[in-house]
């Protein structure tokens, strides 16, 4: 096995500063659950309340150098049974919940707040996206949608929407990739590094009764646990977003909607799988794929169409019909054919 290579410190990139770190740490719940370390927030805090120079020792060389190291890319993962399943034979019957040290999770809010900044300057987020992003909530995104169905309803066209959902998203993060769509949109050579070492050669021991507590590496894309990793997912995906006359989509983390309005539901139903096979060409190339049996499809109302007949017709893609549902549950609010707030509330 060739030695790895020497690290250099990046010249261009900006020194680490007390105020970052503080600002990070805010952001940390003393209430989290410690990683392998078994070092929680609290004494982190602490440390830097009494001696702020000790974290900036730490932290400052891997920012410096894009770089961070292997040990504090091991995690502990804790199997968890899932209630009320009939049989516990099967793996989907646990789910895991990954715990990382506090120390990594402090760099990683501290990069992620370097990371937004520049991806904002250089339009690398789309401005269609929600979620995971400060000032942006669920509410904005069915607030969005909301907007984008009655707007082209004013002059009386009709209007539809797919609900489609990225399969297993963090998990296909591709690192090269992600560093090909960083680097080609202007993101600091640093900060492209730091992320391709973040991401790669990750390890995960499992925690239940019989294991043995033996670490093993693992390839999960952006994992779930880490502060900066919604961040990731979102530039990773934003070039998914497509242009749609008479239409919007948007999207919040791994769940997009496609709208369209024409002159009748039918030219929606012929719009509609067109436009999700040109995103599913865009989505292969990136190495991500939509959940079809999550897919729903809804064709909106006025409250002046009440007394007319619903559409019914279904649209198909890849080979499967998907009938209009009434109501819709989109990010955990219940949309109606008319738009009535009562149904959610």
């Amino acid at each position: 096995m060739s030695p790895p290579p020497r690290l250099r410190p990046n010249k261009s990139a900006p020194p680490l500063t007390p105020d970052e770190i503080a600002s990070a740490l805010a952001k940390c719940s003393t209430t989290s659950a410690p990683g392998p370390d078994g070092i929680p927030y609290s004494t982190w805090k602490q440390v830097n309340k009494i001696n702020p120079s000790i974290l900036l020792h730490i932290l400052a060389p891997r920012v410096l150098l894009g770089y961070h190291p292997a040990s504090l890319k091991s995690s502990n993962g804790v199997v968890l049974d899932i209630p009320g399943k009939p049989s516990y034979k099967s793996p989907s019957s646990f789910r895991i919940i990954v715990l990382i040290r506090t120390i990594s999770k402090i760099l990683e809010r501290i990069i992620a707040a370097s990371l937004l900044a520049a991806a904002r300057i250089r339009g690398l987020l789309h401005p269609n996206q929600c979620g995971s992003l400060p000032g942006l909530i669920t509410y904005d995104a069915c607030l969005t949608l909301t907007n984008d169905v009655r707007t082209p309803q004013r002059p009386r066209l009709k209007v539809s929407s797919l609900f489609l959902d990225i399969k297993a998203g963090f998990d296909n993060v591709d690192n090269n990739t992600l560093a090909r769509i960083l680097r080609e949109g202007g993101i600091p050579p640093d900060l492209v590094s730091w992320v391709s070492s973040f991401l790669g050669e990750r390890n995960c021991t499992l925690i239940f009764q019989g294991a043995p507590g033996t670490p093993a590496p693992v390839n999960v894309g952006a994992p779930q646990a880490c502060p900066i990793s919604p961040l990731l997912f979102l530039l990773y995906v934003a070039p998914l977003h497509l242009g749609i006359p008479r239409g919007l989509m948007i999207s919040y983390v791994d769940d997009f909607a496609l709208t369209v309005a024409s002159l009748s539901y039918r030219g929606n139903i012929r719009q509609l799988p067109d436009l999700f096979d040109k995103l599913e060409r865009k989505a292969s190339h990136l190495g991500v794929c939509f959940s079809v049996a999550k897919t729903e499809l809804i064709h909106w109302r006025t409250t002046s169409q009440r007394y007319s007949p619903k559409c019914v017709s279904p649209i198909q893609i890849k080979g499967e019909l998907f009938h209009p549902r009434n109501p819709v549950r989109w990010l955990a609010y219940w949309f109606t054919l008319a738009l009535d707030p009562a149904a959610h509330f």
